[in-house]
């Protein structure tokens, strides 16, 4: 080998060193993932069209706000970073963190499924239940009155809900749809006999005059917690939501402000039962 060759395959080492340095020390470094985020000056976050009063745009501005998002502009501004929106769907979130699009999701719900490429937060940030939105005067008491091949459930695609109704109403046809919108639009044409729903959401629909909403027995609670990617380094971002989640509950900050934000609305809690609590 000549000395030039020498010289290169010398430098090819180095190199190669180096990039297994950084990489080790990438994936033994805890907090990896958020000193990337608080050296990219952003937090990237989702919002969803028709998921009112967590994600509000205003038509006019494009502007994005709900309590969803101040909620995610508080860790922003504890990050020190800017506060950046990504309009995805709740059956995109895997893919969207996959391809580095979002670095945190709130108001999900553990999703086995999703679970494969997402870290949860185990401490809720709030509880609800599950509800259907049911057509005007046709309330239900129990999942098994739904439960029959005569039924129509309409839930969307990739949430949490289509596990719910796969699992509680097995012989049920269950209409799939991309958004909240195409739901209330299939419950509207007589097309379903109800769209499963959070209660906070379903009640926020009602406001609209579509239909009436039923908490069926059994209750089902339904924790919404935070998500990140599952990635090396994700650890010390983690201990930092959870820390903040912590705080927000313990302080009373996250049910005041979901409290008012609900009442702000018009939106009447009490169909809630009493023992309730989020």
């Amino acid at each position: 080998m000549t000395l030039f060759g020498k010289i290169l395959r010398a430098a090819a080492l180095s190199i190669g060193f180096l990039g297994a340095a950084q990489a080790t020390t990438a994936q033994d470094n805890p907090s990896a993932v958020l000193d990337s985020i608080r050296s990219s000056g952003e937090l990237k976050i989702p919002v969803m069209v028709g998921e009112e009063p967590g994600y509000i745009k205003d038509p006019a501005t494009g502007e994005w706000s709900g309590f969803y998002v101040d909620f995610l502009q508080d860790v922003a501004d504890a990050l020190g970073v800017e506060l950046t929106t990504v309009e995805t769907t709740w059956g995109n979130l895997a893919a969207d963190f996959q391809s580095n699009k979002i670095d945190v999701a709130i108001g999900v719900n553990p999703n086995p499924q999703r679970g494969l490429v997402v870290d949860y937060l185990w401490e809720p940030l709030f509880t609800d239940a599950w509800a259907m939105l049911t057509p005007d005067g046709a309330p239900v008491a129990t999942w098994a009155e739904l439960n029959t091949p005569e039924k129509t459930v309409v839930v969307q695609k990739g949430s949490t809900m289509q596990i719910v109704a796969d699992a509680l109403l097995p012989k049920a046809n269950i209409t799939v749809v991309e958004d909240r919108n195409l739901a209330i639009m299939e419950l509207q044409a007589k097309r379903a006999d109800g769209i499963l729903l959070s209660v906070f959401d379903a009640l926020q629909v009602s406001m609209k005059a579509v239909g009436d909403v039923s908490i069926p027995e059994p209750m089902l609670r339904n924790p919404a917690t935070l998500a990140v990617a599952r990635q090396p380094g994700n650890a010390g971002f983690i201990n930092f939501l959870t820390n903040w989640v912590q705080q927000q509950r313990s302080l009373g900050l996250a049910q005041g402000r979901l409290q008012k934000s609900w009442e702000d609305r018009g939106i009447d809690l009490s169909i809630l039962p009493s023992s309730f609590s989020f």
